[in-house]
């Protein structure tokens, strides 16, 4: 974990998740940020199973984080998939959420 802490810092500064809050330490964004995105492709470029391991564990800690937060209101479902999962996937294979659009298809 230490190498990708590392890794995910840049001239910004750390784009690492604040917890509870799951924004970005260096941009304040929502977390995972695009500069974050882009580094955890690069370090899980030759490993994507791993990548959506990684990320769906984060995602179940931002779920229940952000349910807690706002009890009343949680976290949409779909919205934190996609925005924890739903970019990493491979774009050649179709999403298997209902109700989503089909992904184009890349040559």
């Amino acid at each position: 974990m230490a190498g990708q802490r590392r890794s995910l810092v840049t001239t910004a500064g750390p784009h690492l998740p604040l917890r509870p809050l799951w924004l970005c330490r260096g941009c304040g964004a929502p977390w995972p940020c695009g500069p974050a995105r882009l580094t955890l492709l690069r370090e899980y470029a030759h490993d994507r199973i791993a990548l959506l391991i990684h990320l769906g564990g984060l995602l179940h800690d931002a779920a229940g984080h952000l349910h807690t937060l706002n009890p009343h209101d949680g976290p949409d479902p779909i919205q934190l998939f996609d925005r924890f999962l739903g970019w990493a996937l491979p774009s050649d294979r179709p999403t298997t959420r209902p109700g989503a659009p089909p992904r184009p298809a890349t040559s």
